[in-house]
């Protein structure tokens, strides 16, 4: 009988609670600072919370766990019967949260196989899935991580933000792309590559880079069996729109899940974040 391995990830996955429960994933949560207050993303600060004091101008910042976070949550995992245990965790290009998992492994009771996915939301959180329903069906320590890496290798996510500024702000994208998506009022269209952001497309309206996220969405999904992810912040409607027009447009999606991004995503993107994820089956 292969080996018990526990799946293990971040908060920044935004798997629902019932995903969490039914595949007993672990979660060890990122920090949100909000003035001077450390609040744990997901269960002590909201994502409507973080746009309020965005929209505030108050200070909003973000801190990984700690490696002693990790080694308790290892701990734990390793006294309910796991064996082994894939940590799976957001881009190390936008958190030291791969690195304090790292340094925790290597102290670990069982072993540990730590994953920088390069992705982050349902991105991260398709990913979780595939390693968690491997390990379900006896796959090994080899296999589970090999499953979340095809994954997230052949997933993509596209975004619109209003605004650059807060990408800026935090050092998520450097300050010449950010001045060029806001010469002449651009809106920018991104995309996750290689664990960075990039700007992809300059688009001239909002309305506009939404229907061309769209496009783009129907394009990279094809007619390949694939689950798709519509994330927003503080623009419930505007996601909501877009989500119905993708159950038309790409019948052979598997799943779409509609919600709105954590705090943490939240507090670097900005209000009026949309964005999609596509995960191929």
């Amino acid at each position: 009988m292969p080996p018990h391995v526990a799946i293990l990830t971040d908060s920044t996955a935004y798997l629902g609670h019932e995903a969490l429960e039914r595949h007993r994933v672990r979660v060890v949560p990122l920090t949100v600072v909000i003035g001077d207050e450390a609040l744990e993303e997901g269960t002590e600060v909201s994502a409507p919370a973080v746009a309020r004091a965005l929209q505030r101008r108050r200070p909003v910042t973000t801190s990984r766990p700690s490696p002693a976070e990790f080694a308790a949550a290892y701990e734990a995992a390793a006294d309910e019967g796991a064996e082994a245990i894939v940590s799976l965790h957001l881009s190390a290009d936008f958190s030291g949260t791969y690195d304090a998992a790292i340094v925790a492994a290597k102290e670990a009771p069982v072993p540990v196989r730590v994953v920088d996915t390069g992705m982050v939301a349902m991105a991260l959180g398709f990913t979780v899935l595939a390693a968690a329903e491997t390990a379900e069906a006896g796959g090994s320590l080899d296999d589970i991580v090999a499953a979340a890496e095809r994954r997230a290798a052949g997933t993509s996510a596209f975004f619109y933000v209003d605004t650059l500024d807060y990408l800026r702000r935090g050092g998520r994208i450097g300050a010449a792309q950010a001045l060029f998506g806001s010469a002449l009022a651009v809106k920018p269209l991104l995309r996750l590559a290689d664990g960075r952001i990039e700007l992809l497309e300059k688009v001239r309206t909002a309305s506009k880079a939404v229907s061309r996220l769209e496009e783009i969405v129907v394009e990279r999904a094809g007619t390949s069996s694939v689950d798709l992810a519509v994330h927003h912040l503080a623009a419930a409607d505007r996601a909501a729109t877009l989500a119905e027009r993708l159950r038309t447009r790409v019948p052979s999606a598997n799943s779409l899940v509609v919600s709105e991004v954590g705090a943490v995503i939240g507090a670097h993107a900005g209000p009026g974040l949309l964005g999609v994820v596509i995960a191929p089956r």
